[in-house]
């Protein structure tokens, strides 16, 4: 069964396992644990909680919550929702930064986690349109935001700027 979890201290031990080996830069997703120690993951793992409640945030962070997809026991994606927008995401990484480990690739677990994330997403954002970037050399993850409904909204040189439309009830 694939369903999304909030990181938390009761899985550390898998949650370790997998951001440790995230590659620091994959695709525009950023990890900045890439290869860090098990010791260190504890303060680490704090750290990522606190930012979900706004806490222990870096100057001119906002709120995001990492997510980890699991499959029954087995984590296989890292997914971001970053609360609401600042400047900097407006026009760059947006709500949603989302990973999933190699082998897992091209088997949909992209799609599906991102349906479950934007649906959190609609509850939680303030803004009308979840905001989304995509760089041009990932037409997977490109297909993936497309299948749920997004959109592009514009686009550079490197990147697609996709938006995702709430329901406004």
């Amino acid at each position: 069964m694939l369903y999304l979890k909030p990181a938390n201290t009761d899985d550390i031990e898998k949650e370790y396992l997998f951001v440790r080996d995230i590659p620091e830069d994959e695709n525009g997703f950023i990890n900045e644990y890439h290869g860090i120690s098990r010791e260190d993951f504890d303060d680490a793992l704090d750290i990522i909680i606190a930012n979900s409640v706004g806490e222990r945030l870096p100057e001119g962070y906002v709120p995001a919550t990492t997510y980890f997809l699991w499959d029954d026991d087995k984590i296989i994606g890292e997914l971001q929702l970053r609360q609401h927008l600042c400047e900097s995401l407006v026009n760059g990484a947006g709500h949603i930064g989302y990973y999933i480990a190699p082998e897992y690739r091209g088997k949909g677990y992209g799609t599906q986690g991102l349906t479950m994330l934007l649906e959190k997403a609609c509850d939680i954002v303030p803004e009308e349109e979840v905001y989304l970037r995509v760089q041009r050399t990932n037409p997977a993850s490109l297909r993936a935001m497309l299948k749920n409904g997004c959109y592009i909204h514009h686009e550079d040189e490197d990147s697609y700027f996709v938006r995702f439309r709430k329901e406004i009830s």
